[in-house]
């Protein structure tokens, strides 16, 4: 049994914990610009936050209204550890539940085989984002 948790998260509830995540992994370890990591997309999405045993938060993820899933960050203690695939795992079953027949995202190089492994597919050419090689990569939700 894992020793942490995935719930839903609202922007507005759990802003602290959601950007507590965000800014660590974004910001001060990869050096996004913090300007570019706070976007208006994040009132209207479906966030999903990781916890550990004692409730502080690991891990998130957000799913835009247009089915892009962004914004997934786990805190480097805890890779390795199932926490990535549980949250992208929630995001999927959160499309899926709303009706959307497919999903997107913009992954970080290093992690297309993360994604691979999850069923998404890789379009096109690598591109800078941020200052970070991205290649864009889809899924088909049954």
């Amino acid at each position: 049994m894992p020793d942490y948790t995935i719930v839903s998260a609202d922007w507005v509830r759990d802003r602290d914990s959601l950007a507590y995540v965000r800014r660590k992994v974004f910001i001060d370890e990869q050096g996004v610009p913090e300007e570019m990591e706070w976007d208006a997309d994040d009132p209207a999405s479906l966030h999903v936050l990781a916890r550990d045993g004692s409730g502080q938060p690991i891990g998130c993820a957000r799913l835009l209204p247009d089915g892009h899933i962004g914004r997934m960050a786990v805190l480097p203690a805890w890779r390795g550890r199932g926490v990535g695939r549980a949250l992208l795992d929630a995001v999927i079953r959160a499309a899926q539940a709303r009706g959307d027949v497919l999903v997107r995202l913009s992954a970080q190089t290093h992690a297309t085989g993360f994604y691979a492994r999850a069923g998404f597919v890789a379009e096109g050419d690598a591109y800078d984002e941020a200052g970070i090689p991205h290649v864009a990569m889809h899924r088909k939700l049954a």
